[in-house]
């Protein structure tokens, strides 16, 4: 099977972006969305996009008109797939929205053509029984923005054909990209589900401790050589999208997460971060500003029940088959912008004083701290 046309549902952000890349990498690429002014408006981004890289001499202007000329924006469904061998979608996050997407896609796609998914926390093998194809059906999930992120989750559902992995994989890299194999359809995926939780493990540690939001996020940035500290992350990445996640995993599996209920409280309140002007920090204007964190302020705070958070849940994804370490680490470095190994921040704090810590927080706050079997045996 090859690949050469591929239909992306979305016009997005995200959408526009997977589009842009694949357009870039040689493909021929069908931008669909409902209405012509959603496409128009995509198309002008993509052209601001190629047109900056042009005057930046990424590429040259034939580069850039080629480029953009392998995009084609359509309206009608079943012209949008027509030639496609596959499907990105990449609609807004709501179950019942991509079933019937999927539903009415399922009808007009050719038997052989793949679909694959983007979404960042729902059940791919939940919606891929939902078409006539499971085995032909994939997570591919891109992070924000495509053009620059490297860093794209695979994820086989059930039923997935390993040949549509190993396809989707060489899609991965053919785009310029580097594809972590999420093995198992376990929420959160890799990403997220290191992620999510920390943000709501955080909160906690604020309660619990009385460090302030500097002091924490200092240590989260100069301690675990995080690019920005936890609260300040999750204000960059939008409470809204946070809450949603968390809801979505939270559904899944109740083990996942032990939800704080000032991330619901912050998404009711409109606090969405930085794209709201204020979250767990205030922001003055739309221009992005750093939080002052500094390492004086790091040395107020050990975050080893942050690290014990994060650790516990990249040692399930271990246990339950899900991913390896080196997976992980890969995954942690491009997706989380991690500057140093998890496990090796790990086995410098000690791994006997996180398990034991973990104990700890689990004789105190409930069984969802109970350390995983891989960390025991590390010890």
């Amino acid at each position: 099977m090859a690949v050469k046309n591929i239909t992306v549902l979305g016009s997005g952000v995200m959408g526009h972006g997977i589009a842009q890349v694949s357009a870039t990498a040689g493909y021929n690429v069908v931008l669909r969305d409902i209405k012509q002014e959603f496409l128009d408006k995509a198309m002008g981004k993509i052209k601001w996009s190629l047109d900056k890289l042009v005057s930046k001499e990424k590429i040259t202007k034939e580069e850039g008109d080629a480029i953009f000329s392998r995009i084609t924006p359509i309206v009608d469904l079943s012209d949008a797939v027509k030639n496609a061998e596959l499907v990105i979608e990449v609609v807004p996050e709501i179950m019942e929205l991509k079933k019937s997407v999927y539903a009415e896609l399922d009808k007009v796609a050719g038997s052989e053509v793949i679909f694959a998914s983007n979404t960042s926390t729902l059940p791919i093998t939940e919606i891929a029984n939902t078409t006539s194809r499971p085995e032909k059906f994939i997570g591919i999930h891109f992070f924000n923005p495509p053009q620059l992120m490297k860093l794209v989750e695979v994820i086989p559902g059930e039923k997935t054909a390993q040949a549509i992995t190993d396809l989707t994989q060489e899609y991965v890299k053919s785009v310029n990209k580097v594809s972590v194999l999420c093995r198992k359809d376990v929420p959160g995926f890799i990403i997220n589900r290191l992620f999510i939780p920390m943000v709501h493990e955080a909160c906690f540690v604020k309660d619990r401790t009385g460090a302030t939001l500097e002091e924490i996020d200092s240590a989260v940035k100069f301690k675990l050589g995080f690019p920005m500290g936890i609260f300040e992350l999750a204000d960059f990445t939008g409470m809204d999208v946070i809450h949603k996640a968390t809801v979505e995993m939270h559904l899944r599996d109740k083990k996942v997460i032990n939800p704080h209920p000032l991330v619901e409280k912050m998404f009711d309140d409109k606090k969405l971060g930085q794209k709201s002007g204020e979250g767990y920090y205030k922001y003055s204007d739309d221009k992005y500003e750093r939080v002052a964190l500094s390492e004086e302020l790091a040395n107020k705070y050990n975050p080893i029940q942050l690290v014990a958070n994060i650790l516990n849940n990249a040692a399930w994804l271990v246990s339950n088959g899900a991913s390896d370490i080196e997976e992980i680490e890969k995954a942690a470095q491009l997706g989380l912008g991690l500057k140093k190994p998890l496990f090796e921040t790990a086995k410098e704090i000690g791994i006997k004083k996180i398990v034991d810590e973990l104990n700890k927080l689990a004789d105190e706050h409930g069984e969802f701290y109970r350390p995983d079997p891989l960390l025991i045996s590390m010890q």
